[in-house]
Order: structure tokens, then sequence, then C-alpha cells
């Protein structure tokens, strides 16, 4: 039995761009090695080992974090 031969182009590849996502930013506590920091929201973070760290699309815990100079933004 002869197999069938498909003449129509082969389908076109679309590159595939990976979803960007946004960097964690790591901020390094001058003063406790573990605390809670409350953000204007409400919502908490988390500071262990010194560090507390958040997504740098998170507008409102960076602003938060860099206005006070208990903490320190690691370079990465």
């Amino acid at each position: 039995m002869a197999k069938h031969q498909d003449d129509s182009p082969a389908p076109e590849s679309v590159p595939i761009s990976p979803v960007p996502t946004a960097a964690v930013v790591t901020f390094r506590d001058r003063l406790y090695t573990s605390r809670t920091v409350v953000l204007p929201d409400g919502r908490t973070l988390a500071v262990v080992k010194s560090e507390v760290s958040v997504d740098g699309a998170d507008d409102m815990a960076l602003k938060t974090l860099k206005a006070h100079a208990e903490f320190e933004q690691l370079k990465e």
C-alpha cells in the first residue's frame, strides 16, 4: 500500500517569546535579622536572616522599603 504524500506546505513556526517576569529585588535589613514589615495596603513582608525579597513589579513594596533608611537594596 502506497503512502499518501501531502504536498501542502508545512505550517509556519511562530517563535514563542518567553513571558517576561519581573525580577526579584532583595533588601538587607540593617537593624533586625527577623521581623515583619507591614505595607500601607495591609500586606506583610517577612524579614528572614536580615533579608527581604519582593517582586520587582510590586511598586508599593519597593517604595516602602526604599523610603526607610533601615533597608539597603542589594545589588544582584
